[in-house]
């Protein structure tokens, strides 16, 4: 029977291709349709009221009626959510929240997760990674022998109102339909544990012996995990642990700086790996063609609707955004969302690139707030992490995990960049491979090669190394432990490097 069952779900996941093939090549039709269904939904919300989106029949109507939201301007229409009142930011009572600190600021944000938001993205965005892979990949057998995904999850807890609060990806676990908890490990109550010093622990005793297949969540996270199953399991390589694992579906942070790790755990020409850009606020994109490394095709018919300003026009009082049939390849936009969970006109903080308009496939290019430009270098963070993976790959050592910050002009206005390191292998010469990752960033971005030009504004980078285990602690002292929290890699001041330094 569970032949039978596992077959089934294979042959499920291949038919419904053409529903992906639909979304992506009628992308800027489903933008539209989406675009009035959330207004005429959310019409008689308060909010709705209030901007009066019953009069609203075009975009340049909702870009002149509704301004751009950060979350601190709806901050109190959530709370309100929260206590359990109807009808604010999307009709009905939203039951779920996603607690999220971001990665530059230290203040959590509630996202609403509505029925809506759950079912018409993150699930469908489920079933749409496993149609694009099974198309990819036809010979797989992912779920043969009860084949199951080792997932990350967080915790919540429930609110004096019922409200759940946690992790997006708690949520998402909590209420997984049964056919899919049953693929999924660990269990139910091990991945909803909040203490990750037990948890980590708990998610390896749990998975061993069990037949996972492919991992799926952040890979700093299981990193760590992999670090623990090393102290409790010894290994050589994870197919020691688990035989048949050949997948991994990753997301929330660039893959390039774990590439190395992932190839000495998993030195096999068949382990895949497909990314994923989801979080908090939704499911935005998938990688469709595996090889097209950091590429993946945007989500548009899965209740989001999108808009994109140019970021050297982002931040002026007079910018005007754009939506999908309007985009350009290669130019960095801050991407706005509008979602079936009551977010409207509401600026995530990441940048993209489109890469490709036919389909529409992005790249994550940065962070609105994630980049250092105290010197006019404008460096973001997808210019740190191809420099790290590129250099860590010349000098064949492994990076952990980085971060990176100003150092301030001195009396005699000499500026630069300071850097604290965790290595996993370290490189044999660390004065070259400073020196490499110096010229490396030069290479990518002119910005920062024109600053750099005679040592004249700014001078050599400075790197310095930690322990291991040192970010991992500096992320507990912060209340950051866990697959939801992402290691700041850019910031404009020098608070975390000052911490980092100081543990």
């Amino acid at each position: 029977m569970n032949t039978i069952i596992e077959t089934s779900m294979k042959k499920y996941f291949q038919i419904r291709k053409y529903k992906v093939d639909s979304w992506k090549k009628n992308a800027c039709a489903s933008q539209e349709f989406i675009f009035f269904d959330l207004l005429n939904k959310a019409q008689h919300t308060k909010f709705g009221s209030m901007y009066n989106f019953s009069a609203i029949n075009s975009f340049e109507d909702y870009q002149n009626m509704v301004p751009i939201f950060e979350y601190n301007d709806i901050k109190k229409y959530i709370q309100e959510m929260i206590e359990g009142k109807p009808d604010v930011l999307w009709p009905g009572v939203i039951s779920s929240f996603s607690k999220s600190s971001g990665t530059t600021g230290d203040t959590s944000k509630y996202i609403p997760v509505s029925h809506d938001s759950l079912y018409k993205g993150n699930y469908k965005a489920g079933r749409d990674i496993y149609t694009i892979f099974f198309d990819n990949y036809p010979e797989s057998d992912l779920f043969k022998n009860n084949g199951a995904v080792f997932s990350l999850s967080g915790s919540f807890i429930k609110n004096e109102y019922g409200s759940k609060i946690g992790d997006i990806s708690a949520i998402i676990t909590s209420e997984l339909p049964s056919w899919a908890e049953k693929y999924r490990e660990p269990s139910i109550d091990v991945a909803l544990m909040s203490e990750w010093k037990h948890k980590i622990p708990a998610m390896i005793q749990d998975t061993i012996g069990k037949n996972i297949t492919h991992l799926s969540g952040v890979p700093t996270w299981f990193v760590s995990l992999f670090d623990e199953m090393q102290k409790q399991h010894p290994y050589t390589t994870l197919r020691d642990i688990w035989p048949n694992i050949e997948l991994f579906i990753h997301g929330a942070v660039a893959f390039g700086p774990y590439q190395a790790i992932f190839k000495k755990l998993l030195p096999f020409s068949d382990m895949k790996y497909l990314e994923v850009y989801n979080a908090s606020e939704g499911f935005f994109a998938i990688q469709d063609d595996m090889h097209k490394k950091g590429e993946m095709v945007l989500l548009t018919d899965h209740g989001i609707f999108y808009e994109f300003i140019p970021m050297d026009e982002y931040g002026k009082n007079n910018a005007q955004a754009i939506t999908l049939k309007d985009v350009t390849v290669g130019i960095d936009y801050a991407m706005i969302i509008t979602t079936n969970a009551g977010l409207w006109r509401y600026d995530i903080g990441d940048t993209i690139q489109f890469t490709s308009v036919d389909p529409y496939r992005i790249k994550i290019s940065g962070r609105t707030k994630h980049f250092i430009n105290v010197f006019g270098e404008e460096l973001m963070v997808g210019n740190t992490d191809e420099a790290i993976a590129k250099v860590s790959n010349t000098f064949d050592c492994i990076i952990d995990h980085y971060t990176a910050g100003p150092i301030f002009m001195n009396d005699k206005g000499k500026g630069g960049h300071e850097w604290v390191v965790e290595f996993g292998k370290e490189p044999i010469d660390i004065v070259s491979f400073t020196a490499a990752l110096d010229k490396e960033l030069q290479t990518i971005n002119s910005d920062y090669a024109a600053k750099r030009q005679g040592d004249i504004a700014l001078q050599e980078l400075k790197l310095n190394f930690v322990p291991k285990g040192t970010f991992i602690k500096w992320m507990e002292q912060r209340g950051k432990l866990g697959g939801q929290h992402k290691v700041p890699r850019l910031s404009n001041k020098r608070d975390y490097l000052e911490q980092l330094l100081n543990i």
